[in-house]
């Protein structure tokens, strides 16, 4: 077995020369956006991030080595294993980062990175603190284990996808040459993951191949005619890392506390984030079907208006 450096720790300092060259570039231009506050609070999130993964991503080892007894194939470290391993895990990456959307449970730990109501570099970097205790890298981290893929090569191709990710956290690349945005994820597409209009909501899970998305029926283009409101539907108002951190956690505690019914506790748990019994908070569902009520009503008044 190969001698692998962990990518992420060569890219930190290009991180934070990109960081400061973007801060420059927002100066400069005005067509980048920083907020002091929230930039450091996303700054004190990716610190945790890291304390947090080197305290608890012995759960995630150990289940895996515990797995890698079972595996169908041993695939070794050819070339070729390489490409499949990294493209496998993006793939997986697309439905783990999905259900992080769909399911409370998971949503709970990612509400973190899309708490912040600026997109920049910094952004990339507000990442949670409690995701190993999701278990999640059972439902998603097992298969690849299961197929043979050696461990390392998988953390390894999984870092360099949370790479590639970073640049693309920026306002200030619009759009790129068309081939490029039909295949990767670029910042045009993840902006939009990263909106709150209810045109944009739940759309481009990818990593880095945004051919998923189009694969599945998640992909969602930026318009120039209607710009990306950032942040969470209800946005939290505070810089303070534990409430970023705890926030959603607490709000499900709160809910199973208050159920009536065994119904109610898996719904407050694993239903949609925005679930509720009586359908009064909204799931991003029903934001969308809400709004495009009022868009063909909006419409059907100006037919209407335009034919007398």
């Amino acid at each position: 077995m190969p001698q692998l450096v962990d990518p992420i720790l060569i890219a930190i300092p290009f991180f934070v020369a990109l960081v400061v060259a973007e801060m420059i570039y927002a100066r400069a231009t005005g067509r980048a956006r920083f907020e002091p506050r929230d930039s450091a609070a996303s700054l004190v999130m990716g610190l945790g991030n890291t304390v947090s993964g080197a305290l608890l991503g012995f759960l995630a080892l150990g289940w895996f080595l515990f797995l890698e007894r079972f595996a169908l194939f041993d695939l070794g470290w050819a070339w070729w294993v390489w490409i499949v391993c990294f493209v496998t895990d993006d793939f997986l990456y697309y439905w783990s980062h999905r259900f992080a959307h769909t399911v409370r449970w998971f949503w709970a730990d990612h509400v973190v990175h899309h708490s912040s109501q600026h997109y920049n570099l910094t952004t990339a970097l507000r990442q949670p603190w409690l995701s190993p205790l999701t278990l999640k890298f059972i439902w998603f981290g097992s298969w690849m284990v299961l197929l043979g893929f050696p461990i390392a090569m998988i953390a390894f191709c999984s870092a360099l996808n949370l790479i590639y990710q970073f640049w693309i956290h920026t306002e200030a690349v619009k759009r790129l040459p068309a081939p490029f945005e039909w295949l990767f994820n670029t910042p045009s597409h993840h902006r939009v993951h990263h909106a709150t209009n209810p045109r944009y909501l739940d759309k481009n899970y990818a990593g880095v191949f945004i051919i998923w998305d189009r694969m599945f029926g998640t992909f969602e283009a930026e318009r120039d005619d209607e710009p990306c409101r950032y942040g969470i539907v209800k946005n939290l108002g505070t810089y303070n890392p534990l409430r970023i951190c705890l926030h959603e956690w607490v709000g499900i505690v709160r809910d199973v506390a208050g159920a009536k019914s065994l119904r109610e506790v898996v719904g407050y748990i694993f239903a949609p984030p925005g679930w509720s019994p009586d359908g009064s908070r909204g799931t991003s569902k029903q934001i969308k079907r809400r709004w495009l009520e009022s868009l063909e009503r909006r419409e059907s008044e100006h037919a209407k208006a335009a034919a007398e």
